[in-house]
């Protein structure tokens, strides 16, 4: 495995354990980019830091054999790693970029370290149980793509969520068609399909009450996760 993808898996299983290492709770599964059932630790009354953290985790951690090919990839598409303080730097200017060109959108930018979240509202993005892209979404949508061609050197996981309500199989298939369909948007606007991975969590991972409908609609969404490519 490249030493550049290693040490970031490393880094961010490292966060991962001492995460649950502070909380108690259960155990869940959730699949990984392979469709392979992954055991995880519940970190009760921490659902929001799960839905944030969990996804990039199943992306980069799917194996020697994928990783290497994804990696392959970015260097056969001319992607240079970042290295020292220049992966702040870089991600503060994508950050600034990002909300820029997401201002009145709905859609939501988070900034945890050098790890920038984006949340796309189902409302905005998808019709009610559907996994087509509502045309109206697409000049949102356009800033993001536009900003991430731009910053060419981060691995992107596109990650779909859902409410609670209905059976863990048709969860698990509309979360994944809509990230797949974002991401395919991505793609279809320039961003490197080798730097891009989808993911279909289902209900696994709300931010939100799911006994409520405000937290269902906060629920149902699909995250793109932008974290730097580094050679440390």
């Amino acid at each position: 495995m490249n030493t550049a993808i290693r040490n970031l898996s490393l880094a961010l299983v490292s966060v991962a354990v001492l995460s649950a290492c502070a909380t108690t709770g259960g155990s869940y599964t959730y699949s990984d980019a392979s469709g392979n059932p992954t055991q995880q630790q519940n970190k009760t009354g921490r659902n929001a830091a799960i839905g944030a953290g969990i996804g990039v985790l199943a992306g980069l951690l799917s194996g020697d054999s994928a990783t290497e090919r994804r990696q392959h990839a970015m260097v056969g598409a001319g992607i240079g790693a970042l290295g020292g303080a220049a992966i702040g730097q870089y991600q503060d200017r994508q950050e600034r970029a990002l909300r820029e060109r997401t201002a009145n959108t709905g859609i939501e930018v988070d900034r945890q370290g050098d790890n920038i979240t984006l949340s796309l509202p189902d409302g905005i993005t998808f019709d009610f149980n559907k996994s087509t892209l509502k045309p109206q979404f697409y000049g949102a949508l356009n800033g993001v793509a536009s900003t991430l061609a731009e910053y060419n050197q981060t691995m992107i996981e596109v990650v779909g969520h859902t409410d609670s309500i209905g059976s863990d199989a048709v969860n698990d298939r509309i979360s994944r068609e809509r990230a797949e369909a974002v991401a395919n948007y991505l793609r279809g606007q320039g961003v490197q399909s080798a730097r891009i991975e989808t993911l279909g969590a289902g209900k696994r991972y709300p931010v939100a009450d799911n006994n409520t409908e405000a937290g269902r609609a906060a629920n149902r969404r699909v995250e793109i996760r932008v974290v730097p490519f580094t050679n440390n």
